[in-house]
């Protein structure tokens, strides 16, 4: 059993432990009310195979030796109360349906590690907590993690993988990068060719993108539209909401690749184009024509009818504008439209769509350079080059969604040093991550009502499968998980030398999950990538 100051991340309040507590055995049952089906279902899965206990159903609400789940529509949706009675049993309220699940995490990680395997490892396995009573309520609505699967494309069952350990981490928000100039990664049935073609490269980049290496495997997949309803539906059980992005209207070659028709053919042969295969900004973008905005806006019909997501997410980031300068039929929309130049080009795609999506009861999200040439006015900000676009979008009465490259982007390196695998971007340490503040000093509280939260991303040239994936993401995931449900003090006050004590456990639990994290010591030899070039950067990141 696991102390409740191990917890992580760390709750708002806790009593206890007290003298005593409850066994889980064979008699234990498992008591739901109306609205908590699938923690119930959930616990019988995880708990219930973990220590190969039947946790029966029980109607009798006041039955001893149970598990109760509650409602109590007084507590805020994702707020819960955890009670451990001696003797008695555990009974978890929550002021929703997802603050049952999230109190059902707490009572996951206060069994112990063995909580996290999947199936008994000690022979006539009980699992024990001690009396206590723990309330607790997560600081932003918004905490997510955005998973890049075009880059390097993960299989469906390491994406459903990725979701549990987002549960585990009270982390509610999945931002699913589905398309790139590298690969195009959801089955569009009016447009075959997205997959058929743009979800296919002939070979990748070892490395960062000056590297003189290449890897020859041909690389790709896809999900099927089935594929994306169960991914929808796993994250729905584990009340995570999957935001989808499908980028435009650069990062588009992949698409460009498959129909060439979308990209710039007066000033580019499109036809010659391939799916992408080496790392950076690319040139080529979609051209500003009515039949583009009609291709895309059958791609998002059938995008909307998978992901029941309020946001859908745009891109509209890294769109360079020299194809649209050089070309006659950009230039002539220019006139034709009245936008000025080519960054109102842009904001005009983004308008479209903010437009379009509005009309069917959804709403635009796009990284911060969609402020550029003025930001349509429902529209949301994910805030990726630092803290200035979310504090200019905030203060304009935007919603925002804190994600500064330089503090949270995760495919950034963990240490300094040669042993870092194809080591990216700036030192961000397990307690870099746990010091970092979503919310900016000196922002106007006005503004800082829009933060609506945060999240950490990760982008996968060069992570070429899942254990790099793990790798990267964790143990920095759980540092970052705590600074986005928890109310911690500010930065500098943070109690790192407590966290780290709190993660002596947690690497038992990421252990028994089978994460392949960064160890703290550094990586092990299978870890490492020697002599394949990364692009570090020295010093500590601007803030900016």
């Amino acid at each position: 059993m696991t102390h409740p100051m191990d917890l992580i991340p760390a709750p708002a309040r806790a009593e206890g432990p007290h003298h005593g507590g409850f066994l889980l055995d064979e008699r234990t049952t498992l008591s739901a009310a109306t609205g908590t089906e699938t923690t119930a279902r959930w616990l019988r899965d995880t708990l219930g195979a973990a220590f190969g206990l039947p946790l029966r159903d029980t109607a009798d609400e006041n039955t001893t030796h149970s598990i109760r789940l509650r409602i109590d529509d007084t507590l805020a949706p994702e707020a819960y109360r955890l009670g451990v009675v001696t003797d008695q049993g555990v009974e978890i309220t929550g002021g929703g349906p997802a603050g049952v699940f999230w109190g059902a995490q707490t009572l996951r990680q206060l069994l112990g590690p063995d909580a996290f395997r999947g199936a008994p490892v000690r022979q006539g396995a009980v699992a024990g907590v001690t009396a206590q009573t723990i309330e607790d309520a997560p600081r932003f609505a918004w905490r997510g993690l955005l998973l890049d699967v075009a880059r390097h494309f993960l299989p469906k069952d390491d994406v459903l993988r990725y979701l549990d350990l987002l549960a585990a981490h009270k982390l509610n928000v999945f931002h699913f990068h589905l398309t790139d100039d590298q690969g195009w990664r959801i089955e569009i049935k009016r447009h075959p060719r997205l997959t058929e073609v743009g979800a296919w490269r002939s070979r990748s980049k070892w490395g960062h993108r000056a590297s003189p290496l290449w890897d020859d495997t041909p690389h790709g997949g896809y999900y099927t539209q089935d594929d994306i309803r169960e991914i929808v539906a796993y994250a729905a059980e584990r009340h995570i909401t999957v935001v989808p992005e499908i980028d435009l209207p650069g990062h588009a070659q992949a698409a460009i690749a498959a129909y060439p028709e979308l990209g710039n053919t007066d000033v580019v042969d499109t036809a010659a184009l391939t799916v992408w295969d080496t790392w950076g900004v690319n040139p080529n973008v979609l051209a500003p024509t009515e039949a583009v905005l009609r291709f895309y806006e059958g791609v998002l019909e059938e995008v909307l009818d998978l992901f029941p997501s309020t946001f859908v997410h745009i891109g509209g980031d890294e769109c360079p504008k020299d194809q649209w300068k050089a070309s006659p039929a950009a230039q002539a929309r220019i006139e034709e439209l009245g936008v000025g130049d080519e960054d109102g080009l842009q904001s005009w795609f983004i308008r479209h769509f903010d437009r379009w999506l509005t009309a069917r009861g959804r709403r635009l999200i796009g990284w911060d350079e969609i402020l550029e040439g003025g930001l349509a006015e429902g529209a949301a900000v994910s805030s990726w080059r630092g803290y200035a676009g979310g504090i200019t979008a905030a203060e304009a009465g935007h919603d925002v969604v804190m994600c500064p490259e330089q503090q949270v982007y995760l495919d950034h390196r963990q240490a300094p040093g040669e042993d870092e695998p194809m080591p990216i971007g700036y030192v961000r340490t397990l307690e870099d991550v746990y010091r970092f503040e979503p919310v900016p000093p000196g922002i106007s509280p006005e503004a800082a009502a829009h933060i609506l939260g945060t999240q950490a991303n990760v982008w996968t040239e060069v992570m070429e499968n899942r254990a790099r994936v793990d790798y990267q993401v964790f143990p920095r995931l759980a540092a970052f998980a705590e600074v986005a449900w928890s109310a911690l003090p500010a930065p500098d006050e943070r109690d790192y030398p407590g966290f780290e004590r709190r993660m002596d456990t947690h690497y038992r639990r990421l252990d028994a999950l089978g994460v392949d994290y960064r160890p703290p010591a550094g990586p092990h030899p299978w870890q490492r990538r020697p002599g394949v070039l990364g692009r570090p950067l020295e010093g500590a990141p601007p803030i900016v």
